[in-house]
């Protein structure tokens, strides 16, 4: 009986997470057009096909997990690879959608998901996700074949995610004279790519003098600045350049006065990171008295500042589900699922 409310409270967990993520998909595609627009938004719907995916494997919801999958690959060829979207198109997600959430539904019924409607959601569902993939793929080539010839460099989606990830790091090591004049440079690396497109151009000297001015700190500048460089460089790169333009709150971090990003030469700030995480449970398990990757695991979590606790997991899967049950909350069981479901893949 206490498996059973174990087992029942978990697949609850699970089923209450799957419908939130539901949700952002749903909205996400009734106006596919406008969610494409914005990148956060095209990142929402990547992720939570990815949650769902992920819980899914980790529950052994073989049709889920498939079916999400197939969304989560098609999301993100979809942000890499932006296109004028048509009604067919948005039928087409919609109907593996649907097919998602059929089943996700199925696991409250009294019956549960059953193997026999699992498989026959999986066989009806491909042709969809097989027209989807025809159609979206049509798109992409005719998007590229009426797109004007381009003086980008054969690497440049190489080179702006390069400068991009550099960035990030820059900011995460926290606010010195150093850190932003490296910061301003690889500004100036990523305006040679199309010296030619002026709002590029402009949207990166934008972003350069705003990390030049003193006062603006890395805590507000950092999102702000990869987030507008990204959207900018996407545009750039799908021959779009025409739309790019520096938003209002990156202007007002721009000095008055500065007509060049220069060099600059104030005292360093208290070191700030991005989002500090909250701090969580890592857990220091062992299975039947043998460690499993604890040392790794524990110097992690040393550096992190995570506090930790020593729990004994059974070698067989269920007394392992039911010792991380019995010993973690809600939020930490999510947490641990998340990082099981990167670590396998």
């Amino acid at each position: 009986m206490v498996q059973s409310t174990k087992q029942q409270q978990i697949l609850g967990y699970f089923i209450e997470e799957a419908k939130e993520h539901l949700d952002t998909i749903e909205q996400g595609l009734l106006n596919l057009q406008a969610t494409m627009a914005d990148a956060e938004e095209m990142n929402q719907l990547f992720r939570a096909a990815h949650s769902v995916k992920g819980g899914a494997a980790m529950l052994g919801f073989d049709s889920i997990q498939k079916i999400s999958h197939h969304l989560e690959d098609y999301f993100k060829i979809l942000k890499e690879n932006p296109v004028k979207i048509d009604r067919k198109l948005e039928d087409h997600f919609l109907k593996g959608f649907d097919a998602l959430k059929a089943l996700i539904e199925a696991l409250q019924s009294p019956f549960g998901l059953r193997p026999e409607d699992a498989d026959r959601a999986l066989r009806d569902s491909a042709p969809a996700f097989a027209a989807l993939g025809k159609h979206l793929n049509g798109l992409i080539q005719s998007e590229a074949a009426s797109a004007p010839a381009s003086t980008l460099p054969a690497n440049a989606v190489a080179q702006v995610n390069n400068i991009l990830k550099l960035m990030l790091q820059l900011f995460k090591q926290g606010d010195t004279p150093k850190g932003r004049q490296q910061l301003m440079t690889l500004c100036v690396k990523l305006a040679q790519l199309d010296k030619t497109s002026q709002p590029w151009v402009l949207t990166v000297q934008t972003a350069q003098r705003a990390i030049a001015n003193p006062n603006a700190s890395f805590a507000h500048l950092a999102p702000l600045i990869i987030k507008e460089l990204k959207q900018a460089s996407d545009l750039l790169l799908t021959g779009r350049a025409s739309e790019i333009l520096p938003s209002h709150a990156l202007q007002k971090f721009v000095g008055a006065g500065q007509a060049a990003a220069p060099a600059v030469k104030a005292a360093p700030a208290p070191a700030t990171t991005l989002a500090p995480a909250p701090a969580t449970v890592a857990p220091n398990v062992s299975s039947n008295g043998v460690s499993g990757n604890g040392a790794s695991n524990g110097a992690g979590a040393a550096a992190a500042g995570v506090r930790q606790r020593q729990i004994s997991i059974p070698a067989d899967p269920k007394g392992a589900a039911r010792a991380l049950l019995d010993q973690f909350n809600k939020g930490e069981l999510i947490q641990i699922a998340e990082f099981l479901m990167k670590a396998i893949q």
